[in-house]
């Protein structure tokens, strides 16, 4: 799924899920994980790094690519997990601000942290 709105490039978010057997749907600002946030291509790069066990050898061997290749682009991904952490964090830290300056409720802050 293509994580950039087509129109203005800008990161999409997650508003409505519905239920694939009784089509219940659930609205709201839901939470987005991490994983998703990446790429199509970082995604599937993290589907191989995980199906091959974490060898960079084996992940070499199937995208064609050298081990350092390989070793390069875990590098980059593992740094774009950490600053995703780190928005995460400094959103957290944003939040626990809003709710001491009563600019939002304890209950509205707490969901938004635990959709983080």
């Amino acid at each position: 799924m293509n994580t950039d709105c087509p129109h203005c490039g800008g990161a999409l978010r997650i508003s409505e899920v519905t239920c694939q057997d009784c089509e219940l749907s659930l609205r709201g600002d839901l939470p987005t994980p991490r994983l998703y946030r990446l790429s199509s291509e970082d995604q599937h790069f993290v589907e191989l790094f995980v199906t091959a066990s974490g060898s960079l050898k084996q992940m070499a061997n199937l995208l064609e690519v050298s081990y350092p290749t390989v070793r390069g682009r875990l590098d980059r991904l593992i740094e774009r997990l950490e600053h995703a952490r780190g928005e995460d964090e400094a959103r957290k830290a944003q939040i626990l601000d809003d709710i001491e300056a009563n600019r939002i409720s304890a209950k509205r802050g707490m969901r938004l942290i635990e959709n983080l």
